[in-house]
């Protein structure tokens, strides 16, 4: 054994070899200030999508008080206006992270990023001033193709950018942010929704909100640079270099050298293909997927949305349950905060798994409940437990394909959870008019089931793996 050897030190030609790998150059980012920076501009995004995304519950009530939507048969397509809208929604999430969202494996994180993000944001706004329901729900079909593409988007550009050993915590982080606009538009509609200001109805300013700061989002993260990753496996080494050196400069790691030719990355095919996630190495991956986000969709949106209905249906008031809604919605950023504290000390799977059974039981717990502080704080807990099941399966699917088919892959099991909430909304909707909250609950609690028995069976092992060996 050489002095070099026995002192530890590289010899000349592995140290040039890890700085001219591209995945060893992201692994050795360091987790500084410049990295959460980064990770928080890109949750940004994320924010106002889910803002968007959860008006859905809290803005029916004023667009039912000003006679747009009505309930039951009355409705335009002959139901429920608000499950017509929450139907549209999803439908449009379907289409967008099924059809569309793939097209960020061809043209790149950065441009269909950017893209998506103009897109909801302009049909949110020109929702806001419709003033049919046939408009309105044709509107938030648009807003969500538009979502459909950047919830996917940000989820592989973060996956991709994002060290081996923060890949969880940085989730759970993002979503820390994103998730502080739930109790936003919460706050905001019990605020605004009774009211009327200067000839506008409330509901309407909710949705300029959003839809304008979404805007002003687009023109911030212009500057965001591309996956080097995609770029190296694009063969774009030159490109996949430089955005590398600056995030390194801005995370205060030193900087590489170059990326090899020979990179794991550089090495993937440029173009992934459909039939590619339904080959053998793939297959169960992409079907155990399938079912999870069918599945946690039920029990994740069937709250979320109908959260304020829920409370209703328990004899609170509407401005009760708004503002209950309030106080329940705060545990999906503080328990995102807290995750993030333990979430790269456990495999994601067993904490898909664990949440959901946090969700069967306080779900359980909730339904029985007619004391307003027990049912904030089971209602806090199904809450705690949705935000702790979002970042560990967002995390969980982008992690077990590779580059060139992460996109279309993630896309296409996610659109699942879109397509069974297009139902789901329906179904709520029938269920809360004939079984009550108790029915929506255990509605709920068998969804979850089936999710903790899909990842937790078939779900392969993530944690602490690199990208490209999982």
């Amino acid at each position: 054994m050489s002095s070099a050897s026995a002192m530890g030190m590289a010899s000349p030609s592995v140290s040039t070899s890890k700085n001219n790998n591209l995945v060893n150059r992201i692994d050795a980012l360091p987790a500084s200030a410049g990295l959460w920076r980064f990770i928080t501009l890109l949750a940004l995004g994320g924010f106002f999508e889910l803002y968007d995304l959860f008006q859905t519950g809290y803005i029916s009530s004023g667009l039912i008080a000003e006679n747009i939507f009505h309930i039951g048969s009355e409705g335009v397509f002959g139901i429920s206006d608000q499950a017509a809208f929450a139907s549209a929604t999803f439908l449009g999430l379907f289409i967008g992270a099924s059809l569309l969202a793939p097209y960020a494996d061809r043209f790149g994180r950065r441009m269909t990023f950017m893209f998506a993000l103009a897109w909801y944001g302009a049909f949110s706004l020109l929702m806001a001033f419709q003033n049919q329901a046939e408009w309105i729900i044709f509107c938030r079909f648009l807003v969500g193709v538009g979502l459909g593409i950047e919830l996917v988007t940000i989820d592989t550009y973060l996956t991709e950018w994002v060290p081996t050993h923060l890949r969880s915590k940085a989730f759970a982080y993002a979503f820390f942010v994103q998730f502080l606009s739930v109790p936003t538009v919460a706050l905001m509609s019990w605020w605004l929704v009774p009211q009327t200001l200067f000839g506008l109805t409330g509901w309407r300013y909710v949705v300029i909100a959003g839809a304008l700061c979404s805007l002003i989002i687009w023109f911030i993260r212009k500057n965001l640079p591309e996956s080097a990753r995609w770029l190296a496996q694009q063969g774009r080494h030159q490109e996949a270099h430089q955005v590398l050196s600056k995030m390194e400069q801005r995370c205060g790691a030193p900087v590489g050298q170059g990326i090899s030719p020979t990179d794991a990355a550089a090495q993937l095919p440029q173009q992934g293909t459909f039939k590619e996630i339904w080959s053998a190495q793939y297959r169960k991956r992409t079907l155990m997927l399938v079912v999870m986000n069918f599945f946690q969709a039920i029990g994740f949106f069937g709250f979320g949305n109908w959260l304020p209905a829920l409370l209703s249906g328990k004899g609170t008031t509407v401005t009760h349950s708004l503002l209950y809604a309030f106080f329940i919605t705060l545990a999906y950023p503080l328990g995102s905060l807290i995750c993030s504290r333990y979430a790269d000390r456990m495999e994601n799977k067993w904490q898909i798994v664990l949440s959901c059974l946090m969700t069967v039981v306080f779900g359980t717990l909730f339904a029985f409940q007619t004391n307003a502080l027990l049912l904030i704080a089971c209602g806090f807990l199904i809450t705690w437990s949705n935000a702790w099941l979002t970042y560990s399966y967002h995390a969980y699917q982008t992690e077990i394909f590779p580059t060139h088919i992460r996109a279309r892959a993630v896309g296409f099991c996610y659109s699942f959870s879109r397509l069974s909430t297009v139902f789901s909304s329906i179904m709520i909707g029938l269920i809360l008019q004939y079984a009550g909250t108790q029915g929506v609950i255990a509605f709920i609690v068998a969804s979850m089931l089936m999710v903790m028995l899909s990842v937790g069976i078939f779900g392969p092992k993530t944690r602490g793996i690199n990208l490209e060996n999982i």
